[in-house]
Parts: structure tokens; sequence; C-alpha cells
């Protein structure tokens, strides 16, 4: 079967459902595969039974597809991958998965086509590739001293509190998943300890009744938003000092925050007991950098995520500190035609609302890219797009920049036209002279 006009989808996540209505609404051919046998990305094999959603039902859901009204502010585990199972079948996505289908290799051909390899050892040419495969699988643990001779996991591997039962457990991290699992742990664990490396921003799920992140704070200028939320939390939590917690070594939202409400609750309650950095490890005994010590039976890393993409050559994506893809329009290389690398950077809350309009973008790339000689990473870069500074995305200003452009990229065009021109006349100029006088170039 020739695939050469066909874009290739890989992954069925939210991101990869999403583009791939997009591109079907567009009219533009592709084919989609998904190593797990459903939908719904992390949402169907990386999250534990009891989870609910940080972020909002309405700052998750697709903007064109709005959750079921039964469902609460905060949908479970169970709730989340139903919808985007029927997000799928109502759209007829589906049809178009090729499920047990994991991607090997992804690799820039000659003539601007992509060679595909699967694990079954086949192997695909497509037009053009859009990796959505996400970025919370490639655990990152921390590294110390030592070696701990209980049972030690990253948040990833825990799938049910039955885990974390009558056991002394230990959880690294500060982040919403740090978070999570502790509070799991304070409920069902002999004792919960929680290891903080520095300060966090934490903020309850609810403020005044209503999801805190969506305050109609969150449209305001962005020194104006951390002036306001400091006096809020200020009112609504306190002093982080106060529940034992280290104060933040960072402005709001210059790192991910942290949304939890259960972790106040149990830290005023004893169930859940602070403690700073891990120094090292002493079989079961954990010593901590204030020279206190205690054994645990099981530690968490709720340490993070790598971004990486192990099927593609090593080099081809450029990274900062191994976190930051170095992407143009968050999405396209310079020097490749029909590439897409899709959701590597992390929006400070839910992603749904940008999801439609940034997959309808992408396939309007991708037909602009058609009558394009040059890559349009590479038109993007000439024009001045600057590249990401920080993995993380103010939602609000995307789809501000989302709407501009929208405007602007069919200017894109006869950009690409002076840039070839340029590119062609520099070419001619540096062209070697040649030794034989009738063939020299004037």
């Amino acid at each position: 079967m020739d695939r050469s006009n066909k874009m290739l989808i890989v992954g069925a996540g939210p991101c990869g459902l999403s583009h791939a209505k997009a591109l079907a609404d567009a009219g533009i051919a592709y084919e989609q595969v998904e190593a797990d046998d459903e939908v719904g990305g992390n949402w169907y094999h990386g999250t534990y039974r009891t989870a609910h959603i940080i972020s909002s039902r309405k700052t998750t859901e697709f903007s064109d597809f709005p959750m079921p009204d039964d469902y609460p502010d905060f949908p479970s585990q169970r709730q989340m991958g139903d919808y985007y199972k029927l997000y799928a079948d109502t759209f007829g996505l589906r049809d178009s998965i090729e499920f047990h289908t994991k991607v090997t290799a992804i690799k820039p051909r000659s003539d601007e086509l992509w060679d595909v390899e699967l694990a079954t050892g086949e192997r695909r040419v497509y037009k053009g590739v859009l990796v959505c495969n996400g970025h919370h699988w490639h655990k990152r643990f921390p590294s110390y001293p030592g070696e701990f001779t209980g049972e030690y996991i990253h948040s990833k591997d825990f799938k049910d509190p039955k885990q974390l039962a009558e056991k002394r457990v230990l959880v690294i991290g500060g982040g919403n998943s740090a978070c999570d699992v502790v509070s799991e742990a304070a409920r069902v664990s002999e004792c919960a300890h929680l290891s903080l490396r520095r300060g966090y921003w934490m903020t309850p799920k609810s403020i005044f009744g209503k999801p805190s992140i969506e305050s109609p704070l969150m449209h305001l200028p962005l020194p104006v938003q951390r002036l306001l939320l400091r006096l809020l939390l200020r009112v609504v939590v306190g002093r982080y000092e106060d529940y034992g917690l280290p104060r933040p070594d960072h402005k709001i939202f210059e790192k991910h925050p942290t949304i939890s409400t259960e972790i106040f609750h149990y830290l005023k309650h004893g169930r859940i007991k602070p403690r700073p950095d891990v120094e090292r490890f002493e079989g079961n005994t954990v010593y901590f950098t204030d020279g206190t010590a205690d054994e645990f039976d099981m530690i968490v890393a709720a340490t993070g995520f790598y971004v990486s993409f192990p099927f593609l050559p090593d080099g081809m994506v450029p990274m900062k500190n191994e976190q930051l893809p170095l992407l143009y329009a968050g999405c396209v290389l310079p020097e490749y035609r029909h590439f897409y690398l899709i959701g590597t950077q992390q929006v400070r809350y839910g992603i749904g609302p940008l999801l439609t309009p940034g997959s309808k973008l992408i396939a309007k790339m991708i037909e602009l890219q058609d009558h394009m000689q040059l890559p349009i990473g590479l038109v993007l870069k000439d024009s001045g797009y600057p590249l990401p500074d920080t993995h993380l995305v103010d939602p609000i200003r995307s789809l501000r920049r989302m709407k501009i452009a929208n405007y602007t990229l069919p200017r894109l065009l006869k950009k690409e036209r002076r840039l070839r021109k340029r590119l062609k006349a520099e070419t001619f100029v540096n062209l070697p002279m040649s030794s034989d006088p009738d063939l020299q170039v004037y």
C-alpha cells in the first residue's frame, strides 16, 4: 500500500485524537497508530485507579466536545477514560487507529518522505509524521548515595492504594503526583512522609466554591496574577511554614504549580509528615539532610519524567535541560518538511481548550507546507519566530497567539518565496569558479 501521500499520527491520547479529528475535518489523508489497545493515553494506562484530574472539567474538555453534564468539577480516572472513548467513537476516529502498533524508528529520507519502522519489523513510508506520544512515560528517578532495599517505585507505577496499605511510605517530590500519592498514603498506610528538596507553590483545588484554575485572575497580566494569588493564598491557606512546608524558592508560575486540597488537610491532621531532601540510603533507612533518619517499607519517587523520543535519530531534536525541545511554533524543526512534535510543553493547567484550536492550526500548517518547497520551520526561523524559553505554557496567552496565527499563517507563503530566492542567490554567489574559461560562471 502506498502511504507516501498520507500523514502518520503516533499515539491516540488526547493530543493524538484531537489531531486526528482536525486532519479528518480538513480532508488530509492520515493513518494513526497506538501501542496500547485503547485510546486515552496516560488516562488509560498511566494513572492510578482512584485518581481525579488536577485541572477542572472546563479546562480539560475539548472545546468542541464538552464533557457530560453529570461529570463533577474534577472527573475520575474512569470518567476521563470514558470521555476519550466517547470522543473517538462520536467522530468516527477509531476505525483509522491501528492498536497494538508500536513505532520503533522514524527517520527522514533524502526525498523528503519519512521511513517508519514498527515493532513487528514492518517498514512504511509516509509523507509526514505527527508525534503525539506524550511526555508522562519516561520515568525520572532521583539519584542519592547508597541503596534502598525496600520497595522503590516511580509514581507512574502506582496503580492502586492497596500498594500502600499498612506500609511506612516515603514520597519524594512536591508536584501534583507527589501530593496525590502521599494523600492516598495518608489514608491507608502506617505512616506517610513527604520529602521536599525545595518549596513549592501549593494551591487548593477550589477557592470560594469554584475550581481555583477557573478564577478570572488567570486572564490578568502575569505580574498581577502573581500579586493577587499571593494575597489570596495567604488568606485561604496561610503561611506554608505553619504546615511544616518550606517557603517557595521561586515566583508563582516560574515552575509548574501544585494543586491539592488534601495535602493541607492531612498535614494538619498529622497524617503526612514533611521531611527535607534525602541525603542517602542505607538498607531500609533513609537519612535526610537535616540529620534525621527513619525506616521505610516503600519509597515512591514522584520526580517527573524526561521528554524523550527514542524512535528518532539521536540529536535530531535539540533539547534544553533535557526538558524542553527547541521547536519553532512549539512543534516544527527548520530542517524537515512535514514533521510535527506535538504536546512537548506543559500547560499551567488543563490542556483541553488548547487542543482543538491547536490541532486545527497544525492542519493549516500541513496544507501550507504542501505549497512550500522549504520547511515551514525554516521559514518561521527566518521570520524571527523565537524558540521557547520554558516548558510551561500560559494557556490564555497561547489561545491569543493561535487566533493571531490563523490570520498571519498565509503570509508565510510570500516569505517562503522570498527566502527561497535569497537562498538561491546566495548559493549562486558562493559557487566555485571553474578553471576552464569556457565553463566559468559570470
